[in-house]
Formats: structure tokens, C-alpha cells, sequence
């Protein structure tokens, strides 16, 4: 939880509405959300509910099925129709398998079987709750993404990025070439774009060019371009990418990758403010402001004389380096939410993630950093089938983590959580086939238990089903 969200959750205590027609329901469901921190009101009627929906503030409603005159069912669909963010827990008579998919396909988030154990309703309310302050957390965030100045896509409120964000403002202002040094997938071309965008030469071109991506001769014609005639195919003169910048930003991406022949050319260029293209005998003059990046070790480079330490000092003068995302990971939240925004389909909801599956993706350390992020959301938005994204939905990876605590000497663990790590064992051994898995274990009850996880996500059940590899 974000340190606003939890700041607003001790400030104003989660509210739940109580509906029963039975006193001693209502009164037993009123003290039990009150020992779990939450703000009870209790009514009668479906009738006093939606006057109660209409006027006051609801997290929470805990509804009995059987009302008198408008019944639970109705109540129901109004509250999914007229107050589709209230969270509804439904209290049945009839705890069958039937009626729980009844409810939920209605849009309940969970129900509990009358009569019904104090603790079991106490668990049953705090694990809504959890959701409810996810789902609440996620709207914050994306508010914050609307609202807040964004420097050329990139996002992240740590402190880090502060750092970065107060560093791109202060040299995008000046036209002193730039140095970007950070892993793959940090985001390096965003900042060089909002350095741009940001500064005086934002109406002029922004050219980038991956030197990691062309042969030398390709990379040479691009950057000083050519003549016609210059060689076989050079059917009519190109300008070069250094000349069509002029009076913008040309930007060197994987500038440590540059041939060492090509480097003193474009020093050459640099130290001149002038180029010759291939073939021609005249120079041009050129305008144009250098932002360089690179994952590589540069100094490294330069005592292996693999790269020229006088083009390293010409564009070294200002130098950003950007943090990975294992350095950052109070950003991943807020990058889930920008991402989860951006892969849901417009003509419907956004979709939110589970806390569990919040959990992992905190906990991994991103060795492709935001990039990889970003492919791991598209992809369970892609494969997820329900408004929730969940463990089973991330990629394997995710799913099954490679190391797990061993419990210590004498420690009691939960029986449900010897039976999560003994189903999680077995997978891994037989590399996912559930069938084979199903035969080692027992297949009732491993079925079952893939069953139930399957169709309420929301409920205990210690278990993620499998789900195909990426």
C-alpha cells in the first residue's frame, strides 16, 4: 500500500453496510466489522440499503439473499447497476457450489454460508477489504498519472526518479551534449525525447539512431549521408541524419557499439560543427545537439581501446544515469496501473491486479527492467480472462518462483500451505503437466483444488493453476 493510501485508510476507516431482516444478524455482522477496523451501519430492508447507498459513503455491503419485498437478488443488481464500485458480500442459506457461481456471475465478490462462523465472516470481510483498498489504490494511481507532469512517457514517483526528472529539467534548458548511461530497457531514448521536448530546440527534429542496429557502412551513410554515385545503389544523394537535425537533437543510442573508425569521424564532425558526406569533396556546416546512451561500460571500453576516450570526454560533459528497476521498486505499482491503462481494451473497464500477483511482481528484479514490465502486463492482459489480473495470468517465471524458504527446524507450517508447496513441487518435477502431477498427488483432490482456484480467485485456496509458458 502506497504511503497515501494508507494515510487515507487510517483517516477514513473502510464502511461496510449490513442488510438482514434478523436482529441478531445484523447486531453479530455489526461487531465483527467492528473489530476489524471497519465502520459498520446495518439495515433492515433493501429499501433502507439503497437510501443509505444513495446518501452515504460504502465500501462494503454485506447482504442476506432473502429479503422481504425486494429481495437480495434485486438488491444486487441495482447496487452492480447504480454503485458498481461497492464491493457486495453475500450471506446465503444454501452453501452449494451452485450458488456461489450464481452470486458471483451476478457481481458479488464473495459470500458466506448461514449460519456462519465468527472467524469465517471476519476473514471473509478483511480479504474484501484488502481488494477493495487495491482496487481504490489503483484509481488513486492513475488519477496521479492523469494529473501529474510527465516528462515523455517516462513514470515513477521514487526518489530516484526524482533525481532524474530534476536532472532532464535542468539540462534540457542548455545545449550541452548528454550522456545516458543505464541498463536495457530503463528508458534511456524516453529521457533523451523529454530532454528535447522540453527545451528550446522542442520545435526542431528529434533524430535517433540505434548504432547497435546498423553494418558500419549503413551507420557512416546514415549519420553523414551521401552522394550520388558515392557507391553501387547510391542512385540519388541522401542527406544525413546530422545535417537533417540541424538546429534539433540527434540521438546516439548503444553509442558504445560504434566502429572505432566511424568514432573519429564523428568526433571530427562534432569538434567542426561541419560534415562531409560520403563521396563528396565539400562540408556542410551543421547545428544540431548530441545525446549519447549506452549499457555498456564506457570507461571499460576505453582502457580495452575498444572506444576513443576523446569522443568519450566531447560527450560526457553532462551525464544521467538511470536506475534499474530492482532499485526502484516503489515505482512498480504505478507502472502496473499506467500499463494495465494501456493494454485494456477502451470499450471497457481498466483492469486491475490482485495483491498476490502485486506481491510477485514486487519481489522479482526485473533483469529487463520497465521494459520487461510492460511485456509481462500486455501479455496478462492478453491471456487474463476477467477484470482482475491474477498470479495465473503473469508469466511463468512469475508464477513459480525458483527458490522457496524452507520451513526452519521445528517450525509448524498450515497444512494448506505443506499442500501449496507439495502442488507447486510436483509441477515443477514434471514441468507443468497437470496430468502427470494430478497421478502423483492424487487426482480428486488436485482437480478440486484447480477447480476452485479457477472459478473464485478471491476465495483461500493456496493453489495457482497452471497456465500455458509464454
Amino acid at each position: 500500500m502506497t504511503e497515501e493510501a494508507a494515510v487515507r485508510r487510517e483517516v477514513v476507516p473502510m464502511s461496510v453496510l449490513i442488510v438482514d431482516d434478523e436482529q441478531t444478524v445484523r447486531e453479530a455482522c455489526a461487531a465483527v466489522t467492528t473489530q476489524s477496523g471497519m465502520k459498520a451501519m446495518a439495515v433492515a430492508t433493501a429499501e433502507e440499503a439503497l437510501e443509505v447507498l444513495e446518501h452515504s459513503a460504502v465500501d462494503i455491503l454485506l447482504t442476506d439473499l432473502k429479503l422481504p419485498r425486494t429481495g437480495g437478488v434485486e438488491l444486487l443488481k441495482l447496487v452492480h447497476d447504480l454503485h458498481p464500485d461497492v464491493a457486495v458480500v453475500v450471506l446465503t442459506q444454501y452453501g452449494t457450489i451452485e450458488s456461489a457461481v450464481e452470486v458471483t456471475r451476478m457481481g458479488a465478490m464473495d459470500y458466506v454460508t448461514k449460519p456462519f462462523r465468527i472467524e469465517e465472516l471476519r476473514s471473509r470481510l478483511e480479504r474484501v477489504a484488502r481488494a477493495v483498498e487495491l482496487q481504490q489504490e489503483n484509481r488513486l494511481l492513475r488519477e496521479q498519472l492523469q494529473t501529474r507532469p510527465g516528462f515523455g512517457g517516462l513514470i515513477g514517483v521514487s526518489m530516484k526518479m526524482q533525481r532524474v526528472y530534476k536532472m532532464i529539467e535542468k539540462v534540457s534548458q542548455h545545449e550541452y551534449p548528454v550522456l545516458l548511461l543505464g541498463e536495457s530497457g530503463t528508458g534511456k531514448e524516453l529521457v533523451a525525447r523529454s530532454i528535447h521536448f522540453l527545451g528550446p530546440r522542442k520545435d526542431r527534429p528529434f533524430a535517433p539512431v540505434d548504432c547497435s542496429a546498423l553494418v558500419p557502412t549503413l551507420i557512416e551513410s546514415e549519420l553523414f549521408g551521401y552522394v550520388k554515385g558515392a557507391f553501387t545503389g547510391a542512385i540519388q544523394s541522401k542527406q544525413g541524419l546530422l545535417e537533417a537535425a540541424h538546429g534539433g537533437t540527434l540521438f546516439l543510442d548503444e553509442i558504445g557499439d560504434m566502429p572505432a573508425d566511424l568514432q573519429a569521424k564523428l568526433l571530427r564532425a562534432l569538434q567542426e560543427r561541419e560534415v562531409k558526406p560520403v563521396g563528396s569533396t565539400e562540408r556542410r556546416p551543421i547545428n544540431v545537439r548530441i545525446i549519447a546512451a549506452t549499457n555498456r561500460d564506457l570507461e571499460s571500453a576505453i582502457r580495452a581501446g575498444t572506444f576513443r576516450q576523446d569522443l568519450y570526454f566531447r560527450l560526457n560533459v553532462v551525464q544521467i544515469k538511470l536506475p534499474p528497476l530492482r532499485d526502484r521498486k516503489s515505482d512498480i505499482p504505478i507502472l502496473v496501473t499506467a500499463f494495465l491503462e494501456k493494454f485494456s481494451d477502451p470499450r471497457g473497464p481498466v483492469r486491475t491486479i490482485s495483491e498476490d500477483a502485486m506481491r510477485r511482481l514486487i519481489a522479482y528484479d526485473w533483469p529487463g527492467n520497465v521494459r520487461e514490465l510492460e511485456n509481462a502486463i500486455e501479455r496478462a492482459v492478453a491471456l487474463g480472462s476477467g477484470p482482475i489480473v491474477h498470479v495465473a495470468d503473469l508469466p511463468s517465471n512469475l508464477q513459480y518462483p525458483t527458490t522457496e524458504r524452507a520451513p526452519e527446524k521445528d517450525e509448524i507450517l498450515p497444512l494448506e500451505e505443506l499442500e501449496r508447496r507439495a502442488i507447486l513441487r510436483t509441477l515443477r518435477e514434471t514441468g507443468g503437466d497437470k496430468l502427470s502431477a494430478a497421478r502423483m498427488l492424487g487426482r480428486k483432490v488436485f482437480l478440486q483444488a484447480e477447480f476452485l482456484s479457477a472459478l473464485f480467485p478471491f476465495l483461500t485456496f493456496n493453489f495457482q493453476p497452471v497456465s500455458a509458458a509464454p
